[in-house]
């Protein structure tokens, strides 16, 4: 297919289509002659993995990178590519606080649960950071509740890798660890303001009428 059909089918803008390709999130297609190229349905599943990761996900163009250069991975598994996607999902944006009751509150987070988490990782900075400005705005007891999420988290984690290992072969199973974990986390926050607002409800509802 041309481009045009591939922007038609895909719903991504030609400029857009041209972009990816410059940035190397998409492979060059089959040319054809010095200004026109074909494209397979091998790039339509592509272009549209990519939409996912960038315009739904809200990864970066680099981060997206990241990703798909895990997925193509001649030595990839499955392991390897959660790190790398974890790790293109949690971009670290400067250093973690210094802030050392908010390091220790996470340490003794994780010491609990059994945990292993490097403190030179995306995911320790980000939560030694949000804890840092929960002290900040006088919110101190905001670390009681990350117990509760950590459980609510494990159930998540394993309904994640019980319906990973649904995929029919092991490329399968990379790409829905990466979709599954960037669209995830963008439904896993919808459904929690979803959840919430049917929690604050039910709790500040009047009581039904004495019959």
């Amino acid at each position: 297919m041309r481009v045009a059909e591939l922007s038609n089918r895909s719903g991504v803008p030609v400029p857009t289509i041209k972009y990816y390709l410059r940035e190397g999130l998409l492979p060059a297609g089959e040319r054809t002659s010095p200004n026109q190229a074909r494209y397979s349905e091998e790039h339509l599943h592509r272009l549209r993995l990519v939409r996912a990761l960038v315009e739904v996900g809200g990864l970066s163009i680099s981060a997206a990178r990241d990703v798909l250069g895990a997925l193509d991975d001649p030595d990839k598994s499955l392991y390897k590519a959660m790190g790398t996607v974890e790790k293109a999902v949690v971009a670290l944006d400067g250093e973690p606080s210094s802030d050392e009751v908010a390091h220790e509150w996470v340490r003794e987070f994780v010491t609990r649960h059994g945990w292993e988490l490097e403190e030179d990782s995306g995911v320790y900075a980000t939560l030694v950071n949000v804890l840092t400005t929960a002290r900040q705005v006088g919110q101190d007891t905001f670390v009681d509740v990350l117990d509760d999420y950590a459980r609510a988290c494990v159930d998540i984690s394993e309904r994640d890798l019980d319906w990973v290992m649904t995929a029919p072969s092991q490329d399968a199973a990379l790409e829905m660890v990466a979709v599954g974990t960037v669209l995830g986390d963008a439904a896993l926050a919808a459904v929690r303001r979803l959840a919430r607002r049917h929690a604050a409800q039910r709790r500040t509802a009047p009581p039904p009428p004495c019959p």
